[in-house]
Formats: C-alpha cells, sequence, structure tokens
C-alpha cells in the first residue's frame, strides 16, 4: 500500500515537471519570434560601380528643357492643283533645285483649252462690235457737226445782211419791209443754229453712253477669256519661288482635283528647328528663349519663335529660329535635339537629377555614410528642375553625397552597404 501512494506521486511529479518544460519552452519560442520580428532586415550589398552617386554642390545652376526635333524651311511652298486635270508629264524630280519658272508638271484638260478658245473668240467679237458701233456714231456725229455749221455760217450771213439793211432802210434806200424780213430772217437762222449746236452736244453724250456701255460687254468678256487662259496656265505647274523640290506625290495619268496637293517646295538655305517638348516641361518654355540646335555635325544658337498652343501625343511642338550658320550636312527633316535655357539660378543648392522624383516634391534617397561604405535612406524636398540637375531645398547639405540611380529594387531596406 505504502509503495503504491509512492509511486503515484512520482507520476504526478513528472507531469507536472513535463507541464512547466512545456510552458517554458512555448515562452522561449515566443519571446525568439518577437525578437527576430524587431531586428531589422539585413542591409543589403550593393557594388558602388552599378550606382550613380553625384555630390550635392551650390552655386548658380541653369534651368533647361530638352526635346528631339527636326530641322524644316522657314519657307515652304505648297504646290496646288488649281483646276481638274490630268498629269500627262513631269519634267521635274524631287531632290533637284529650282527657280520660281521652273516647270514642275505639264496637265491637260481639252474642256479648259476648248472653253479658252470660245472665251478668245467671243471678246474678238464683241471688240468689232464696239469698233463698229464706234464708226457708226462718230458718223453721225460728224453729220450732226456739219449741219450745225452750216447753219451756223447762214446765221451769220443773215446777221450781216439784218445789220446792213437796217442802215439802209434809214436811209431809206431800201424800203422797211425788206429790213424787217431780213432781221426776222437773222433771227430764225440765230435760233436754229443754237438748236444744231445743242443737238451736237446731246448726240456727243448720247454716243458716249452707247461706247461706254459696248466697253464694259468687251471688258466682262475679256475677263471671262482671261479666267480661262489661266486656267489653261495653270495646266503648265511652276515652282512659285527658288528652291528645293521636296514632295512631288504624283504619277503620270493621275487625275487630279482643284486644292490637291501637287508638289512641295522649300528654301533649304533658311532652316528652323521644330522640336517636341514634353508636355510636363514646357509650360516654362516662352516666345524669345534662348536655345542650342544639335544637329549631330555642329550646334547652332538660337532663339525660340513660336510655342504651340495645344498639345499633341503627350508633347508640345516649338519652333526655333536660328540664329547662326548652319553647319555642313544641315538639311531639311534632318533629325537633331534642341535644349532651350529657362532660367539661371544664382546661389542654390542642387546635385545630379536622379532617375525618380518630380520637380518640386518630396522623395527618399540614399546618403552615403561611412566614408562612402554605406548609405541610408533620408527625406529629401526637391525644387525646380533643368535637364541634368534639380534644386535641393531641404533635406541634404553641400558636400552630401546621394544614389541617383533607381533604387526600386531596395525599396524594403532603409540602409546599404557599398563595397
Amino acid at each position: 500500500m505504502g509503495m503504491d501512494i509512492q509511486r503515484t506521486g512520482e507520476a504526478k511529479k513528472k507531469r507536472i515537471r513535463r507541464i512547466i518544460w512545456g510552458i517554458a519552452g512555448l515562452v522561449a519560442i515566443l519571446l525568439v519570434t518577437v525578437g527576430l520580428s524587431r531586428l531589422e532586415p539585413a542591409a543589403p550589398t550593393v557594388d558602388k560601380a552599378t550606382v550613380w552617386v553625384d555630390t550635392v554642390q551650390r552655386g548658380p545652376m541653369q534651368r533647361e528643357v530638352r526635346g528631339p526635333g527636326t530641322l524644316v524651311a522657314e519657307d515652304i511652298r505648297f504646290v496646288p492643283a488649281l483646276v481638274d486635270a490630268r498629269i500627262e508629264r513631269i519634267p521635274a524630280l524631287p531632290g533637284v533645285t529650282v527657280t520660281k519658272d521652273t516647270l514642275l508638271l505639264e496637265m491637260s484638260n481639252p474642256d479648259l483649252e476648248q472653253n479658252a478658245a470660245e472665251a478668245e473668240s467671243q471678246v474678238k467679237a464683241v471688240q468689232a462690235d464696239y469698233d463698229d458701233l464706234k464708226a457708226k456714231l462718230d458718223k453721225e456725229l460728224l453729220n450732226e457737226q456739219a449741219t450745225a455749221a452750216q447753219v451756223e455760217s447762214q446765221s451769220e450771213q443773215a446777221k450781216l445782211q439784218a445789220e446792213a439793211d437796217v442802215k439802209l432802210a434809214k436811209e431809206g434806200l431800201i424800203p422797211e419791209i425788206t429790213m424787217k424780213k431780213s432781221t426776222m430772217q437773222s433771227t430764225m437762222l440765230g435760233q436754229q443754229a443754237s438748236i444744231e449746236k445743242q443737238k451736237v452736244r446731246q448726240n456727243a453724250l448720247s454716243a458716249q453712253a452707247q461706247l461706254a456701255a459696248q466697253r464694259a460687254r468687251v471688258e466682262q468678256q475679256q475677263a471671262v477669256y482671261g479666267l480661262k487662259r489661266r486656267q489653261v496656265e495653270a495646266l503648265h505647274v511652276k515652282a512659285g519661288i527658288d528652291g528645293v523640290l521636296q514632295e512631288l506625290p504624283v504619277q503620270v495619268g493621275q487625275r487630279v482635283a482643284p486644292g490637291a496637293n501637287l508638289a512641295r517646295v522649300a528654301q533649304p538655305d533658311k532652316l528652323k528647328a521644330e522640336l517636341k517638348i514634353p508636355e510636363t516641361q514646357a509650360k516654362d518654355v516662352v516666345k524669345g528663349q534662348s536655345a542650342q540646335i544639335d544637329t549631330r555635325n555642329g550646334i547652332v544658337s538660337g532663339h525660340v519663335e513660336r510655342v504651340a498652343p495645344s498639345v499633341q501625343d503627350g508633347t508640345v511642338t516649338v519652333d526655333v529660329k536660328l540664329d547662326g550658320p548652319l553647319p555642313k550636312g544641315a538639311r531639311v527633316d534632318l533629325s537633331v535635339d534642341g535644349t532651350i535655357l529657362i532660367e539661371r539660378l544664382d546661389n542654390v543648392l542642387y546635385v545630379g537629377r536622379p532617375a525618380y522624383g518630380q520637380p518640386n516634391s518630396k522623395v527618399q534617397m540614399f546618403k552615403l555614410t561611412e566614408g562612402g561604405k554605406g548609405a541610408v535612406r533620408i527625406p529629401v524636398q526637391l525644387g525646380r528642375s533643368s535637364v541634368n540637375t534639380i534644386e535641393i531645398v531641404g533635406g541634404l547639405n553641400v558636400g552630401d553625397k546621394v544614389i541617383l540611380s533607381d533604387t526600386s529594387a531596395w525599396d524594403g531596406h532603409d540602409r546599404l552597404r557599398l563595397n
């Protein structure tokens, strides 16, 4: 009986010890787990040669924007079709130098040629009618003038006779009745002469009015003929300006409608750069700002001449007028790069532009520590930006070295080891 009680007590003590050890083990595991969770992850090791490091500086900084573009001619003439016609011959090909009178295309339209011939015949007909009417009116006017002159002569003779008869009658040499007859004859012929003169003036005015009406018909028909003739002349397409024929998008036998583009002629010695600036950078670009155009064979100075009012495909078109001479090999449609100077900033804190972060924003950057053997993540306030540099508003000081390359691979780490 004593032995059973002793065994039972020993078994109970063993169970208690196992429970205690189990609880202690669980507590230990929990403490280790909590401790491990509070430990920072080990700083990754990064090859210093694979990252882009720059030093913060203080001094003047130029704000610039950059964009690709092409050289285009300042003076471009698009040659349109003025009439409906068919292409018969193409004597000039793209790339050749042309003058304003160089023949680019020969076209045909039989209807236009026939209309011009008919209009020319009508001009000749109405001109003949005008000449005939003028001759007729001139003859009538001459007859009127001759009659008036004759009556005027008779009136003068009658007047002289009446004056003589008045004297003779006073002296009693002729009867008074004879004097009265001659006086009456003089008065009547004088009135008739006045009427004839008035008729000459009226007929002259009438002739002028008739000739003016006929002349208007002649001029109207000449205008119609001029239009038809210009339409025929438009079948011979000329360059219009001195330059280089850039484009001729038509073929022999092709039918073209009025307004269709037949050719493009440009003056190659007067070029400008047409840049495509990203819309996020174009907001500060204004007319008159200086620019540098890299033609891959030399850099030409220029200034902003025009900023497009709208955005296309995420870019704004900026025209830069070239101030300096063009380098050798510069030609229309040549690809170029342009840099526009926005402003010059004096005595600002700046560093190379990082691969991440936008102007006037707050970012996280890795600053080098321990003599360049490590890097720690710090908040940095960015300011105004340029093509290759950006202003530092806060978080860094002169001489600090920071990583500018993409650090998204280490987003989960606040420290780096550099070797």
